[in-house]
């Protein structure tokens, strides 16, 4: 299956740098959204950091089968396999720069990442920058968060609405650079003709509900203008965040 894809990142309306990375990438069929933090654009440096060591890993191991450099999870196909280890080869490549240099010290970052195949798209996450799809008018999220908020949902402590609103909702229980071992969630996605997946960093869903990003995406226009639109509506409710969207749709 043909996918196209498209992306766009803005600083938003409140902040004086952008620390949010991603990839398109319609030729690998790889599609990554990053979301640094850190301060003094060490944020900034983490994703870019990640987005290259996961680009580099998938397309090393396409042209070299070579030694899988972690468990093998025989229940997942070979792609999803291949994000998962390629956000903890990032990991550890966020983790080095920490260690080569003390400036960068604390710094971290979101990821998700998708990876089409046949008629599969393979996910993988750590963090809180989602993954959506867009199918027969509805929205239903691939992710779900690494974020205390969460966790006290699933917990029962608190409803979707809460969360939704509670000021501890940006902080972060998973992100690569916060542990020598972090655990990538993964989902797999049948695809059908007409298919649209969105990842997103939270600057996005963080000011546009999913009914927003819903009518957004159910449009007829093209991917290129649906992410620009997102952009916007994201600024227009505050902007408080860097805002990046990621846009593919299996043809």
């Amino acid at each position: 299956m043909d996918v196209k894809g498209f992306g766009v990142s803005d600083v938003g309306r409140q902040r004086q740098h952008n620390e949010d990375c991603f990839l398109v990438d319609g030729e690998a069929k790889l599609f990554l959204v990053a979301d640094g933090m850190g301060g003094h654009a060490a944020g900034e440096v983490a994703a870019k950091i990640a987005v290259e060591a996961v680009t580099e890993f998938i397309l090393h191991s396409e042209q070299d089968e070579g030694t899988w450099p972690y468990a093998y999870d025989e229940r997942l196909k070979r792609t999803t396999n291949l994000l998962v280890a390629s956000l903890k080869m990032a990991n550890r490549r966020v983790l080095e720069a920490m260690r080569e240099d003390a400036r960068l010290r604390g710094m971290g970052t979101t990821i998700v990442a998708s990876l089409f195949e046949g008629g599969t798209a393979s996910f993988a996450h750590v963090g809180d920058s989602r993954a959506y799809l867009i199918r027969d008018s509805t929205i239903s999220r691939i992710t779900n968060d690494h974020s205390w908020v969460y966790e006290q949902v699933q917990a029962g402590m608190l409803s979707e609405a809460e969360a939704e609103k509670h000021p501890l909702r940006n902080v972060i229980t998973r992100a690569l650079g916060g542990a020598v071992s972090i655990h990538p969630d993964a989902a797999e996605v049948e695809c059908r003709s007409g298919d649209i997946f969105l990842l997103c960093s939270d600057g996005l869903t963080g000011m546009v509900s999913e009914e927003q990003i819903l009518e957004v995406v159910s449009s007829d226009a093209q991917v290129e203008q649906m992410c620009e639109a997102l952009i916007a509506a994201a600024n227009e409710h505050g902007g408080q965040d860097n805002i990046t969207a990621v846009l593919v749709k299996a043809l």
